[in-house]
């Protein structure tokens, strides 16, 4: 028979990678209102419609709020995917908010104006990535909004219960 304890199981993917670095900012001295307006900003920024721009965009951010940058970049950069399956519906409904034609924007015209005529391929994907970037102003605000007062409270709770381990030994 072995004397080795039984290790506990290890927790997933997403608690690894996402709850327990959010949670470890809290422990960190990070506030409930700090860590919700962290995750509410860095899902916003991780949702711009213009490649390689996120990483630049929420340190300035963080900074300037003096948030944690690396809870806001990690927030964005796990939001990757969905920036992703959005680029081109906003790309589409950007180019039609600012007058373009949304039948010409696809990947096959892209491909084919970018190898035949790549002025027209400029003038398209800018009037589309302009009105994509109005679209995501607009969208991000309420995002940010319902994000920071869903999490706040949640936030909260989580930091007076970890207050309340820290406090008095942990009853068995």
């Amino acid at each position: 028979m072995s004397t080795d304890p039984v290790a506990p199981p290890q927790p997933g993917f997403f608690r690894r990678r996402l709850v327990e670095p959010l949670l470890g900012q809290l422990r960190k001295g990070l506030s409930p209102r700090q860590l919700a307006l962290t995750v509410a900003l860095g899902t916003a920024f991780g949702l711009v419609p213009l490649l390689g721009v996120t990483t630049v965009l929420g340190t300035a951010v963080a900074v300037w709020l003096r948030l944690n940058v690396g809870a806001l970049l990690l927030v964005s950069h796990l939001m990757s995917p969905v920036q992703i399956l959005l680029l081109l519906p906003l790309l589409r409904y950007g180019a039609q908010l600012l007058g373009g034609a949304t039948r010409n924007l696809t990947l096959e015209r892209l491909q084919y104006l970018l190898r035949h005529d790549w002025q027209a391929a400029l003038q398209l994907f800018w009037r589309a990535e302009v009105g994509a970037l109005l679209l995501w102003l607009l969208g991000s605000v309420p995002v940010v909004l319902v994000l920071y007062f869903l999490l706040l409270p949640l936030f909260r709770r989580v930091a007076r219960r970890q207050a309340a381990q820290a406090a008095g030994p942990a009853e068995v």
